[in-house]
C-alpha cells in the first residue's frame, strides 16, 4: 500500500466515524461495541476467594482472613504485629469491631497533618476483585474519603467474603449507581519505579497494605 492509499484509508475512517458520531446518541453507541470479554466469575465461591488472596499476596499486601465474631480481636492483633497505636478510623466504620487498648481517631475531627502523622487508617471497602488482587473504594460510609485513604503510610482494610467478585466487569457493574461518585482502586500497597527501574513504595498512597477478609463461616 502506497502513502497516498493509506492516507485515503486513515480520511476513509475518520469520515466514518464522524458520521457515526452525528448520526447516533452516545448511549446506542455505547450499547452497540462489542464486549467479548469476560464478563461474569465461572469459579466457585472457595476457588474465588483464594485466587483473591493469593493475588493480594503477589502485591506484597498482608491477608488474614477471621469470622465476624473476631474482627475486633483480629485487627488488635494486627496492629500489635505492625507496632501501631494510634489509628485514624475511616467515619461510619462500626464501633463494635474496634478494640480496646488502641488510640482511634474519627476521620472528621482530623486535620491533614494529624491524619500525616496516624500510626495508619481503618477502612471498610465497596468491593474485592479476584481476577485482579483489587479492593475498590467508593469513599461511602466506613470507607473514608480520597485523601484519608492516600496520605497515611499503612492501610487495614476490612474486606468481607460477599464482596468479593471474580471479574473486573462484576464489580464495575456494582458500581452503577455510583457513577458520579469518586472512585478509588487499591492493587497492593503503593509502588512505583523510575526511569532507572528503581521501585519505591508510597509516592501515591500507603506503603504497607493489611487485609482482614472476614468470612462468614471459618
Amino acid at each position: 500500500m502506497t502513502a497516498n492509499q493509506t492516507k485515503d484509508l486513515v480520511l476513509a475512517r475518520i469520515r466514518q466515524a464522524l458520521v457515526a458520531e452525528s448520526s447516533g446518541s452516545p448511549a446506542a453507541e455505547h450499547a452497540a461495541i462489542a464486549r467479548t470479554y469476560q464478563q461474569t466469575g465461572t469459579l466457585a465461591p472457595e476457588a474465588r476467594l483464594q485466587m483473591f488472596k493469593e493475588r493480594l499476596h503477589e502485591y506484597d499486601a498482608h491477608v488474614v482472613e477471621t469470622g465476624e465474631a473476631d474482627l475486633a480481636a483480629t485487627i488488635a492483633s494486627i496492629l500489635k504485629l505492625r507496632g501501631q497505636k494510634t489509628i485514624a478510623v475511616a467515619d461510619g466504620f462500626p464501633t463494635a469491631a474496634l478494640p480496646e487498648g488502641f488510640t482511634f481517631l474519627n476521620e472528621s475531627s482530623l486535620t491533614t497533618d494529624q491524619l500525616q502523622t496516624a500510626d495508619g487508617i481503618l477502612t471498610n471497602c465497596f468491593a474485592g476483585i479476584a481476577f485482579t488482587g483489587s479492593i475498590v473504594l467508593r469513599h461511602g460510609p466506613g470507607e473514608g474519603a480520597r485523601k484519608f485513604t492516600l496520605l497515611p503510610d499503612r492501610h487495614l482494610c476490612v474486606v468481607r467474603e460477599d464482596q468479593v467478585v471474580e471479574t473486573v466487569p462484576e464489580a464495575i457493574a456494582r458500581l452503577a449507581p455510583y457513577t458520579t461518585s469518586p472512585i478509588t482502586f487499591i492493587s497492593g500497597p503503593s509502588a512505583t519505579a523510575d526511569i532507572e527501574m528503581t521501585r519505591i513504595r508510597g509516592v501515591h498512597g500507603p506503603r504497607f497494605l493489611d487485609v482482614v477478609l472476614v468470612r462468614q463461616i471459618l
